[in-house]
């Protein structure tokens, strides 16, 4: 299937593919005459993608470069203080730009930096791995973990610019590219079955159609944020899988004698049990069921839970932003396409559906 690489519009912003995006990139430089320019980067980006990055744009060789500690673990306040602290350093005011060269880490920390650093300045988003390109490239939401907590403290802001181009995937780790992978599955399973369908067929970064793949998921993300911006309704269904898997992914992240999963690794988790739990209340066909777990279990090595694990994951469900009123909200499906929001799920469902994700 091939998809059109046309700009897309994500309300105040564009996302932009491969060349047109640094033609673009330098319209916006020139047009706005910003003060200062910054990069930020973490340790893996500034080695593997900031040269490719400075070849397009040698006139910014001269720019700061900021240096964050790649990794999940570093997404936190205090890594925000310390780049608010050399940006006011560096006499950044509120006409600098900074440009995020980065994974979802770089990606939503960077735009929660920039949208509070002097109540907002500018920044561009160039994602460099395949999840931050297929899911924190659309949508505004930008934050930090607090602790262990995913994503707890932050807000929706947009850059000025998206770039997107797949030259930064030939540096990812096949663990990494994977872990993009399953969010690009899980648009598929919440808005189109003929797409989730093509990518049950595991793709290779080497495959020449993945453009294509990332530009149509860019599409139904970007479709849902500008129906519904501050996820008041609509926008849950993006939260597919992330219910029990952002649990599943704090949990490993708290225990030391386990080895800590990539977002895409616990949200295939999550989409498996909670495929599980639409089999038992929303009347999706158990084939239906097979067919997801059949899919991840394919591309993803399965992951044992003990009794103690279970009751630590059902207890961080209580932290998820879903939550209203003191009740844990789902989003799960009817079939595989069309999507339920706001399903309450009782506790001793969910020990069952980990049981099912183990079973062979």
């Amino acid at each position: 299937m091939k998809y059109a690489l046309s700009t897309i519009k994500g309300g105040s912003y564009k996302v932009l593919f491969s060349n047109e995006a640094y033609i673009e990139l330098n319209k916006l430089l020139e047009s706005e005459s910003y003060s200062t320019i910054f990069i930020l980067v973490d340790s893996n980006t500034k080695q593997h993608c900031l040269p490719l990055f400075l070849n397009y744009f040698s006139k910014l060789n001269a720019c700061p470069v900021l240096v964050i500690r790649a990794g999940e673990e570093n997404k936190h306040l205090e890594t925000c203080q310390k780049v608010w602290e050399q940006l006011s350093q560096l006499g950044a005011d509120r006409k600098s730009l900074l440009i995020n060269l980065g994974g979802g880490v770089v990606s939503d920390l960077g735009g929660f930096i920039a949208g509070a650093f002097k109540r907002g300045i500018d920044f561009v988003n160039v994602p460099t791995t395949l999840l931050s390109m297929v899911d924190a490239s659309v949508g505004g939401k930008t934050g930090v973990n607090l602790g262990s907590l995913k994503n707890q403290i932050g807000i929706i802001t947009h850059p000025q610019l998206v770039i997107i181009d797949v030259l930064y995937l030939e540096t990812l780790p096949e663990n990494e590219y994977k872990s993009g992978y399953a969010e690009m599955l899980k648009h598929g399973i919440i808005k189109d079955k003929d797409y989730f369908e093509e990518l049950s067929q595991f793709k290779s970064l080497k495959n020449s159609d993945i453009e294509n793949y990332i530009h149509h998921s860019v599409e139904i993300k970007n479709k849902v944020v500008s129906q519904d911006p501050y996820e008041s309704n609509l926008r849950k269904i993006l939260n597919f899988g992330h219910t029990l898997g952002h649990a599943v992914e704090t949990h490993f992240l708290t225990q030391p004698e386990k080895n800590t999963l990539l977002h895409g690794e616990a949200i295939a988790i999550g989409m498996i049990t909670e495929s599980y739990l639409a089999t038992k209340l929303c009347g999706l066909s158990i084939d239906s069921a097979e067919q997801i777990k059949k899919v991840f279990l394919s591309i993803f090595s399965k992951v044992s839970f003990t009794q103690n694990d279970l009751e630590g994951i059902i207890e961080l469900l209580k932290y998820d932003k879903k939550n209203s009123h003191g009740k844990v909200k789902f989003v799960l499906i009817q079939k595989i396409g069309k999507p339920s929001i706001d399903v309450e799920i009782p506790s001793n469902l969910i020990v069952h559906a980990f049981h099912y994700y183990e079973k062979d």
